[in-house]
């Protein structure tokens, strides 16, 4: 896997997370997952990245462990309080392996689609699944498809224009990101790859694991044929 958020991407990552660094969005994330790993339980965090979920979720009491791909993302964490104190391994989510097991292991801002294989996918998941102890829990965020649109703007402002290209036929998704940065406009254009639900179901099962509840958001909201995304929750037999 390529590194995406290496150098000045991993230093403004932060400034531009808009809505998914609002407080109240944070707050739901966090409370969700804290309940899923029950007090004084441990969780591993798939793509940590700069802590943005995992530094609240340890002041909860929760031990948070975490795998990211990025060295200069995991520095951003490093430099926040409590982040000297959270155990990172810096490789490939899909198949770096941490010591112990956890009652949750989870992976949310459509980190998941970073892995842009169908076999990486599966591996992910087999990978999360061999984390957890018996009950517990892997909890996957992700937008659900492309739909028929091949071009979506999802974000426009004075100083970033967000714009989703996708083919249904590969299931490729590319997200261009257009940003003001020092008086000009820089490109930044990341690959993912789009499963929808039902195959991420399949992947589950692959890993042993079994769908326990799903939601449009964490708040649960109920997911139906209108949700843009899911907060799906497979669990590892007892």
């Amino acid at each position: 896997m390529r590194d995406w958020f290496a150098g000045a991407i991993a230093k403004r990552y932060d400034a531009g997370l808009g809505e998914w660094g609002e407080p109240t969005v944070v707050g739901a994330t966090v409370d969700f997952l804290a309940a899923l790993a029950g007090g004084g339980g441990a969780a591993l965090e798939l793509g940590i990245g700069t802590g943005r979920i995992a530094l609240p979720l340890a002041e909860r009491g929760v031990r948070v462990h975490g795998i990211d791909l990025s060295p200069d993302m995991v520095a951003q964490l490093r430099a926040k309080p409590g982040g000297d104190e959270i155990p990172v391994a810096v490789g490939d989510f899909s198949t770096t392996r941490v010591p112990g097991t956890f009652s949750l292991v989870y992976v949310v801002f459509n980190t998941v689609m970073n892995v842009t294989t169908q076999e990486g996918q599966v591996a992910c998941f087999r990978n999360a699944a061999a984390h957890l102890g018996p009950g517990g829990c892997f909890v996957v965020e992700v937008g659900v498809g492309g739909g028929r649109d091949r071009l979506r703007v999802f974000d426009l402002s004075e100083t970033h224009a967000g714009i989703d290209e996708y083919d249904a036929a590969s299931q490729r998704l590319v997200s261009h990101h257009f940003s003001l940065v020092d008086g000009r406009w820089e490109r930044l254009s990341i690959p993912f790859r789009s499963a929808p639900p039902g195959e991420l179901d399949l992947m589950a099962q692959l890993a042993g694991l079994r769908l326990r509840e799903r939601w449009s958001g964490w708040s649960r909201e109920p997911f139906t044929s209108e949700s843009t995304k899911h907060v799906s929750v497979w669990e590892k037999p007892a």
